[in-house]
């Protein structure tokens, strides 16, 4: 085969697949991007950009762990390309998007949180990080909620043992989130109403130390905070 012909078409294919994507036209795009991957020539500058963009094409027609995979490829076997941390991102995007409720598995809750997490440990200074740290805050709170929710369960049965559990985990997994809040707080006067005032101390200066606004505070932890 000419080896001009040969690069016209793979040029050809590839301007095909940049048109089909920037149209919505996802699954003619994904296609595009497939072939011109098998036959880009080794060491083609384009080759990350066309895994970006056939995981972008597989997000956009709903084939989100296809899309993962596409933008792990970015970033792990082209980690100091550019599009990397954005390849790390839309990677825990994709996830996030599939973890549709919190009540339900939290699998995809978690696997988002690792990814958000990696990125902001790669790639700290990057856009992408910046975007990263609101959707890891997001993603923890709704986490957190899921376990106060059943911390309240057990408080609503009078399982104070097990609810107490499920607080403590809370705040120590997740303790920057408005569900820690109210836990601490829940804690304070558990632990207050059972008789154990150290405990209930404790309690009163994780909230100082991590929600110092939290309304009422000086009644809900009377005396000095430390």
């Amino acid at each position: 085969v000419d080896p001009e012909l040969a690069k016209a078409r793979v040029d050809s294919l590839w301007q095909e697949g940049l048109e089909d994507f920037r149209k919505g036209f996802y699954h003619s795009a994904s296609e595009a991007f497939m072939r011109v991957l098998l036959e880009f020539s080794p060491g083609d500058p384009r080759i990350p950009e066309a895994h970006f963009y056939l995981g972008e094409a597989y997000f956009g027609s709903g084939s989100q762990l296809q899309a993962v995979r596409e933008f792990r490829k970015v970033s792990d076997e082209y980690p100091s390309n550019p599009l990397a941390p954005d390849a790390l991102y839309r990677a825990g995007d994709a996830y996030a998007t599939l973890w549709k409720k919190p009540q339900l598995d939290p699998s995809y809750g978690q696997s988002a949180i690792a990814t958000f997490t990696e990125l902001l440990n790669r790639y700290p200074d990057s856009p992408a990080a910046a975007k990263g740290r609101t959707q890891l805050a997001d993603l923890q709170a709704k986490l957190a909620y899921k376990e106060w929710e059943n911390a309240r369960y057990y408080l609503r049965n009078k399982a104070f043992d097990s609810a107490i559990l499920y607080m403590k985990a809370l705040v120590a997994t997740y303790p920057n989130t408005p569900s820690a809040q109210q836990a601490l707080v829940q804690l304070v006067k558990t632990y207050g109403e059972l008789g154990y005032l150290e405990d209930a101390a404790e309690m009163c200066g994780a909230l100082r130390q991590y929600h110092p606004d939290t309304k009422q505070l000086d009644k809900i932890c009377p005396g000095a905070g430390g």
